[in-house]
């Protein structure tokens, strides 16, 4: 088979290296982290992607990513089938598995994620994925310090209690792909500094091995032509129907 696959650049190492292990041809193409906070802009992206793929080129579109708010909610197969990984987010991409994902998420909701990829191409700042919290703790504090300088920004942030209203830990999720020991000490030195628990956390590639591997089981949806993605609201996480509607707009 020949692959089209679009994926998160949060995912840009293992991405690749999946692809060079694989038995298929994988064209890949990386989406701008960015995305995530726009998920209207993110479907719309992907659907056209989706769109423009060559049915004579290629046998299948494969979608390294999760639900990731809603962003892949309502895609559409044109003339190729799609593949999709049933998975919440990218944290259960870098775990392996959605039963993992909801233990980790039940052990602790409040967790700060930190991966290579995620963290390098954020420019090299201590951004983190935060696990269902839209507001970026990190941002609010830069941006207070530059208003209100550093002594009034850390109290204004004791006041809010922004530091521990929402997280408690700090998990570095390491994939052994590319050099981790950065991005460790940087999660543990944030962990410190805010009296949170670090944690170092062993991922697991297994999803998106077999997602580029063509091995499409009850993980994965997998969407013919003429089939969209609908969300379970369970464990299944999204499903697929005959398409009922046009595509998404751009709105969230």
């Amino acid at each position: 088979m020949r692959l089209k696959c679009l994926g998160c650049e949060a995912l840009a190492r293992i991405i690749y290296l999946c692809a060079a292990h694989s038995p298929h041809i994988v064209d890949v193409t990386l989406c701008e982290i960015g995305l995530h906070n726009r998920p209207g802009e993110l479907r719309k992206h992907l659907q056209q992607e989706i769109d423009q793929t060559d049915p004579e080129k290629y046998d299948a579109v494969v979608l390294v990513y999760g639900l990731c708010g809603q962003a892949t909610l309502g895609l559409q197969a044109r003339n190729v089938p799609v593949a999709i990984p049933k998975a919440h987010d990218c944290i259960t991409l870098f775990l392996g598995d959605r039963a993992r994902y909801r233990q980790v998420f039940e052990e602790e909701p409040g967790t700060y994620w930190y991966t290579n990829d995620y963290i390098e191409r954020k420019a090299g700042t201590t951004v983190a994925l935060g696990t269902g919290i839209e507001t970026n703790l990190d941002e609010v504090y830069e941006e207070y310090v530059e208003k209100y300088g550093k002594d009034n920004a850390d109290y204004l942030m004791e006041v809010m209690g922004a530091w521990q209203a929402h997280y408690r830990r700090a998990v570095f999720i390491d994939t052994g792909v590319g050099d981790g020991a950065d991005v460790a000490r940087r999660a543990q030195e944030q962990a410190e500094r805010r009296g949170w628990v670090y944690q170092r956390m062993e991922g697991d590639l297994v999803l998106i091995r077999r997602l580029l591997n063509g091995d499409w089981d009850k993980d994965f949806v997998v969407l013919q032509p003429g089939q969209e993605t609908v969300v379970t609201y369970d464990d299944e996480v999204m499903a697929c129907r005959a398409i009922t509607s046009l595509p998404h707009s751009d709105g969230p």
